[in-house]
């Protein structure tokens, strides 16, 4: 059974993706689950995946998880570290060039 982080975790990290980084998780979608997305939003995240909503063109939606690159998690600063690799991932995927991280 995949590691349950807390709500505080859940909320703070949510808040951040969603207002910080909106365009980090459309690459990430894109790159991962659902190639001709939109639009997408980080909904949740637990041990094992992070969970993101995709828009298409069409306007249809869908739920996708994409498992944590360094295999499953337990603490909140290694959430961080996994949406970093898939960042980095995904620009990889994409051809785009990543930014530094701070």
């Amino acid at each position: 059974m995949p590691h349950q982080f807390d709500e505080a975790a859940l909320a703070g990290v949510l808040r951040h993706m969603n207002a910080d980084h909106v365009g980090d998780n459309l690459l990430i979608v894109r790159a991962f689950a659902e190639p001709d997305a939109v639009w997408a939003t980080m909904t949740g995240f637990d041990g094992d995946a992070g969970r993101w909503r995709a828009r298409r063109p069409d306007g249809a939606e869908s739920d996708v998880s994409i498992p944590w690159p360094g295999g499953p998690i337990s603490a909140r600063p290694e959430v961080r570290r996994e949406v970093v690799a898939l960042y980095d991932e995904a620009c990889r995927r994409l051809d785009v060039e990543p930014r530094p991280h701070a």
